[in-house]
């Protein structure tokens, strides 16, 4: 099962957008591990985007996602990745696809509502920034065999 990290940014908390994004990948089908409500020190956020660094939007990216409260969610499930980040849609909300988080509730880059981790490999490594071992719940849900074969 691969895991990823999910962000709903400041702009989707702000627009009482929280429990929409969420329902979206519970309905989609992954599992929910951790989730928690913070206020993004910019220490993680700058190990959060520490990939940017260097770019010309990499300030902007830090200053807007410590600018307020974010829910961050670690999901689980078979192709987690793939399947969240077909959900969430294109970078740029006015390219997502109708259907998408981005596609049906954003409108530009700087105000796309929602992080996805983009490989398995950085699923971990950004669940692993934002939550201990101790804080993610292994449960078995009653529903698992009407998601999967």
């Amino acid at each position: 099962m691969e895991r990823t990290l999910i962000l709903v940014k400041p702009d989707g908390v702000q627009r009482g957008l929280m429990g929409e994004i969420i329902g979206r990948f519970e309905r989609r089908g992954l599992k929910l591990v951790g989730m928690k409500f913070i206020l993004m020190s910019t220490e993680l956020a700058e190990r959060h985007y520490a990939v940017h660094q260097g770019r010309p939007f990499y300030n902007d990216l830090v200053e807007y996602i410590t600018s307020g409260p974010v829910v961050a969610m670690a999901w689980e499930g078979k192709e987690a990745i793939t399947a969240a980040r077909n959900s969430i849609g294109a970078t740029n909300p006015v390219e997502a696809s109708a259907g998408t988080i981005r596609g049906d509730l954003g409108m530009e880059i700087g105000r796309n509502l929602v992080h996805g981790s983009d490989s398995a490999e950085n699923g971990l490594k950004e669940v692993s920034l934002f939550f201990s071992e101790e804080e993610l719940v292994a449960w078995d849900r009653v529903t698992e065999e009407w998601i999967r074969e």
